[in-house]
């Protein structure tokens, strides 16, 4: 190597900055520090005859953002290092420089890397030693000659699979404290769900007195099918039908969102039994109120529209002061058709991290079940009305006429679901609760289709116009 970068950091920056996984994207920042964590290992699955391997380590770096919101971030960057280039990993070198372990180097994303992600899996099969902690839960046997894969549509995180065994997760903003992705997983799966994939392990550091939890292994659910995806499908099977309602059709969805409803259904309960619960006091209640008053002020800055439905949104949130028993707990807090997988045992939620825009702290507090039907409601009234955006006239009926479909569809799978998740009628508090939830839920949805998506705003927005009209 000739020539290599004393100071890795403009070159991280770069890569970073460019990254999928950013969440600090159109923002300036620059890199405030750069620390390592520990080499992972090299072990059994971690050798190739063909090739020499890499060596691999973990690092974290510092994001400070230059803006006026200002704060920081860290991130997980996995790294292999090579004394020569590697012309098959091109697309994820980072750059070139002397490092303080492992001399000059070629330092490569190692998510991207199979013959260095075979260390993690090494580590997890066979224990490795260092300050690097793989955690492994009994009752899996590895694939320790399983080819690692990246999947290309992972956003916040990264991950990888490996055959058809495993899934790594590689949690790439870290927080301190316990990731209730892995917490919960855990949970589940000792107490024998069949509503989750099954952990296998994870992997964690200790600085000082902070844990920093850095990725978790799970089963690879081979028959996955995309809950979104499977919706979407339904849908355009009932816009090309001219004369058939949605019961009629044969991609009818409501026996899936009943089924569905019975998974979440369990998945509370579980874990309701295996988590602390609590009962909130009136305070509690009005502090719930209070911060679903302060989302919806935020919103009128951004989306000033909400205005004309201002006053019928805040007398919704206002009902939720008169109920005087509310039981909170573990929940999921960020659930939708995207976090659900439909396999050939049946259906299975996923991504227990709770809102990714939100403090560690405050994902992990207990919030009513109720928050996690609304979310899901939501996502079956998203589903047709974003199949119905996106068609083209030629390929389905008329726009008035998938206008009808789309509210069709919606109502009968919003109704399945809720049927099947509540096992029977709802109370008044239940009803009043699950209104406020959704009605928050829409406000959430209209601030982010204006920022990210404006020409999908108007589907929260209408949701919202039949709230007033209710």
């Amino acid at each position: 190597m000739t020539n290599p970068i004393a100071d890795p950091l403009e070159l991280i920056a770069a890569y970073v900055g460019n990254a999928r996984w950013f969440g600090g994207k159109g923002r300036p920042f620059t890199l405030s520090g750069r620390r390592r964590l520990g080499e992972v290992p090299g072990g059994k699955a971690a050798t190739d005859r063909e090739r020499p391997g890499p060596r691999a380590a973990i690092d974290l770096v510092t994001v400070e953002y230059a803006d006026s919101v200002g704060g920081s971030d860290i991130y997980q960057l996995p790294l292999s290092f090579y004394d020569e280039p590697q012309e098959h990993l091109t697309h994820a070198l980072i750059g070139m420089w002397e490092d303080e372990d492992f001399g000059p180097s070629h330092v490569y994303d190692a998510v991207h890397d199979r013959h260095a992600m075979a260390h993690w899996l090494s580590c997890f099969a066979e224990g490795c030693e260092g300050p690097l902690r793989f955690h492994r839960l009994p009752g899996h046997e590895f694939d320790l000659e399983a080819h690692s894969t990246l999947f290309s549509g992972e956003q916040s995180n990264s991950s990888v699979r490996f055959g058809e065994d495993s899934l790594l997760k590689v949690f790439r903003k870290i927080t301190p404290g316990a990731n209730p992705d892995i917490s919960v997983h855990e949970v589940l799966t000792r107490a024998g769900s069949e509503h989750v994939a099954q952990l296998y392990g994870w992997l964690d550091v200790e600085e000082g007195e902070e844990l920093l939890q850095l990725g978790m292994l799970q089963q690879f659910l081979r028959t996955a099918s995309d809950g979104w995806d499977l919706a979407l499908n339904s849908v355009r099977n009932l816009f090309a039908e001219a004369d058939l309602h949605a019961d009629e059709v044969g991609g009818d969805f409501a026996g899936e969102s009943s089924r569905l409803g019975v998974a979440l259904a369990e998945t509370h309960d579980s874990l309701q039994e295996h988590f602390p619960t609590e009962q909130w006091s009136t305070e509690q209640i009005t502090s719930l109120v209070d911060a679903m008053h302060r989302r919806l002020d935020a919103a009128l800055d951004v989306v000033p529209e909400l205005a004309e439905h201002a006053e019928r949104l805040r007398t919704t949130y206002d009902h939720v002061r008169r109920i005087r028993d509310l039981t909170v707990q573990q929940i999921h807090a960020d659930l939708h058709l995207g976090q659900t997988l439909r396999t050939v045992k049946g259906w299975k939620i996923v991504d227990f991290e709770g809102e990714p825009a939100k403090p560690l702290s405050e994902r992990l507090l207990p919030d009513s079940r109720w928050r996690d039907v609304a979310g899901m409601l939501r996502s079956f009234d998203y589903a047709p009305r974003v199949v119905e955006r996106t068609a083209k006239e030629s390929e389905y009926v008329g726009a008035e006429q998938r206008r009808f479909r789309a509210a069709e569809w919606a109502e009968r799978n919003r109704a399945a679901f809720l049927s099947a998740y509540a096992r029977g009628d709802l109370t008044v508090d239940q009803e009043t609760l699950l209104s406020a939830y959704v009605a928050d839920k829409a406000v959430y949805e209209v601030v982010y289709e204006a920022r990210n998506r404006p020409g999908w705003v108007e589907i929260p927005l209408e949701a919202i116009r039949r709230i007033e009209k209710s």
